[in-house]
C-alpha cells in the first residue's frame, strides 16, 4: 500500500500561515543540506496531492519555471501527476492534474493503487482534513525559527498522538520534524 506523506512549512508555534494567510515568516533561501533532505523525501513519490486554493498558485508558478529553482526540481514538480482536492471544481483547468471532490474517498483510492508514495502540499483546509481523517502516514514539518502568535494551524482541534521519527536541524535555521501518527484503536 502506498504511503501518504504530508510536507508542511510551519512556525515554531505551529502555524502554517498568519491570520490573513501571511507567509512572510518563511526562511529562504534553503541550504544544500535541506535541499538534499527534500530530494530524499520526494524520491519515492509519484503523485502530488494539493488543495484547490494552493493549486491555483502552485501549479502555475511551477509551470512558469521559477528562476530560483533548479531544472530537476522544476521538471519533477511539473511532470509529477497531481490530484487537486476541491468541492468547487468539476474538472481540472491544469495540465497533468485531476480533480477529486471527496478527500477521504480520493486518498483512500490513491493509497490502494500500485505505485510510489504520495505527498500532500496544501493549505489549512487540506492539511487539517488529512490529519483529522487519519489519512497521513508520515508528517514532515519544516519548522521555521519564528513564532507569530496566531494564524492557520497545522493541526485540527483535538488530540493528535504522534511518534517522533527524527529531528534534523539545517544550516538555514529550519528544523525538520518527522512524525508518524499513532494508531488509534
Amino acid at each position: 500500500m502506498r504511503k501518504l506523506k504530508l510536507q508542511v512549512q510551519t512556525t515554531a508555534d505551529g502555524y502554517m500561515a498568519g491570520p490573513n494567510h501571511e507567509m512572510d515568516w518563511m526562511r529562504f533561501p534553503w541550504t544544500d543540506d535541506l535541499s538534499a533532505y527534500l530530494d530524499a523525501l520526494t524520491k519515492p513519490v509519484d503523485t502530488i496531492v494539493l488543495g484547490r486554493k494552493l493549486a491555483e498558485g502552485f501549479i502555475p508558478t511551477w509551470a512558469a519555471r521559477p528562476e530560483h529553482e533548479g531544472e530537476a526540481s522544476i521538471d519533477w514538480m511539473n511532470n509529477t501527476p497531481k490530484v487537486v482536492v476541491s468541492r468547487s471544481l468539476a474538472e481540472s483547468p491544469w495540465d497533468n492534474a485531476v480533480v477529486a471532490n471527496d478527500l477521504v474517498e480520493a486518498v483512500t483510492e490513491l493509497k490502494s493503487q500500485p505505485g510510489g508514495d504520495l505527498i500532500a502540499y496544501g493549505g489549512s483546509t487540506l492539511v487539517t482534513g488529512l490529519i483529522a481523517e487519519r489519512l497521513v502516514d508520515d508528517i514532515h514539518l519544516f519548522v521555521n525559527p519564528t513564532a507569530i502568535g496566531a494564524g492557520l494551524p497545522v493541526f485540527p482541534v483535538g488530540a493528535q498522538p504522534l511518534d517522533l521519527v527524527e529531528a534534523i536541524g539545517f544550516e538555514c535555521g529550519i528544523t525538520a520534524l518527522h512524525f508518524v501518527p499513532k494508531k488509534v484503536a
